[in-house]
């Protein structure tokens, strides 16, 4: 799926701190491998960009262990739920991830529900967030809103982030450049953090 250019919906500008900010890789597991493969390059390069800056990478897996966590989910996608310990719960193998990265498994939309996110960011001194990974408009953009309204300054990748649609995705962008996040692409974290 073709990406949007983060300047179409851009309404503030701002540049991620490298001293504050966690990269957050969504769900990039092989549940959603068809929709995650056309942006792999995106955000193994964003990956790439935020270790050469010193910036932590934090992965999410979205898993559900019992019908105890299984939510509003299960009701919505008519039982379509990533089941944890199958092959689609396990994150794409061709992700740039190192045996030392955190990875935060989750049973919701949001990254910080009934998960230690927000507590592992504030240990860290995070203050920032950059969002990447899938679904733009389900677990991306409600982890993005909640990171938000948690008092974290928060980044969305156009680039890196994909989902079912391109109009799903550019209705993210659009909503979240109104009211939450700062709309960033590869280059414009390449730029920010070579300028730091």
């Amino acid at each position: 799926m073709a990406s949007s250019s983060y300047r179409k919906y851009e309404t503030r500008k701002r540049n991620p701190d490298p001293k504050s900010a966690v990269l957050l890789v969504i769900d990039m597991q092989n549940y959603f491998y068809s929709m995650a493969k056309p942006i792999l390059l995106a955000i193994n390069t964003t990956i790439d960009l935020c270790r050469q800056a010193s910036v932590p990478v934090i992965f999410t897996r979205h898993r559900h262990k019992s019908p105890d966590d299984y939510g509003m989910l299960y009701e919505w996608w008519n039982g379509d739920i990533i089941k944890d310990g199958t092959v689609e719960a396990e994150l794409i193998p061709e992700l740039d991830r190192r045996e030392s990265d955190l990875v935060v498994e989750k049973h919701t939309y949001s990254a910080f529900i009934d998960t230690n996110l927000e507590e592992k960011l504030l240990e860290m001194g995070k203050k920032e967030v950059i969002v990447s990974g899938v679904m733009t408009n389900l677990c991306c953009e409600t982890t993005a809103r909640e990171a938000f309204v948690r008092g974290f300054r928060v980044f969305f990748s156009t680039d890196a982030t994909a989902t079912s649609s391109a109009e799903l995705h550019d209705a993210t962008l659009k909503n979240l450049a109104y009211g939450f996040t700062y709309l960033v692409d590869c280059k414009r974290i390449q730029s920010a953090f070579s300028n730091s």
